[in-house]
């Protein structure tokens, strides 16, 4: 991989020169990544987090693999409704609980 800058990846942008080609992978080895993440399926939404209220906590049960059947509390990104089934990359780490001030 060659050392460039950033404004060397500028300069040669408005030089007009080609960016390096990325290397592609298989179609078995894009389906290997996702073999590694574990189904989930979300039981209750906790609540929403954020600074903009734009994250989802919510708790789901483990389906498959190594943690198979355990309860774990998650942060979501997007739209999420009970139900629905997440694949999870790890299993191990829970999200903290969300700390309500009254």
């Amino acid at each position: 991989m060659d050392d460039i800058t950033s404004s060397e990846r500028k300069n040669n942008r408005r030089k007009g020169k080609e960016a390096p080609q990325v290397e592609e992978i298989s179609k078995e080895e894009a389906m290997s990544m996702y073999r590694e993440a574990a189904p989930s399926r979300v039981l209750e939404i906790v609540d929403r987090t954020g600074a903009r209220g734009e994250v989802t906590q919510v708790r789901c049960k483990v389906l498959a693999g190594r943690d198979a059947g355990k309860v774990i509390r998650r942060n979501v990104k997007g739209p999420v409704r009970v139900g629905d089934i997440l694949m999870i990359k790890n299993t191990e780490i829970e999200a903290a609980p969300l700390n309500k001030v009254k």
